[in-house]
């Protein structure tokens, strides 16, 4: 059984007992986090939603939060003399996913 959820621009494929990284969430360390936005999900039988499957939740646990790795933006102009270096990192949350429920 998996399910596909959309959280912060993005949409996952998951399934029970999956670790994924999302955009950083309101929640603490050990909280529990329900995904309501669920655009799809199988469990034999495909059921898509039209955006969203309704009654469908997904039950997760944070399990961390943090920083992404460094992305190095650079900017140039030729001619011109013209550079420019920026970093920057990422929050993310890192949660488990507990159940899928129908």
């Amino acid at each position: 059984m998996y399910a596909i959820i959309a959280t912060g621009g993005k949409q996952y494929k998951v399934s029970e007992g999956d670790v994924i990284k999302v955009e950083r969430l309101d929640a603490n360390v050990g909280e529990s986090y329900t995904f309501d936005q669920v655009l799809a999900v199988n469990d034999g039988e495909m059921k898509v939603g039209n955006p969203t499957v309704e009654g469908a939740v997904v039950e997760a646990s944070v399990v961390s939060e943090g920083k992404g790795k460094k992305v190095i933006v650079y900017r140039y102009k030729r001619k011109t003399g013209y550079h420019k270096k920026n970093g920057h990192r990422q929050y993310f949350t890192e949660v488990k996913i507990e159940n899928i429920k129908m």
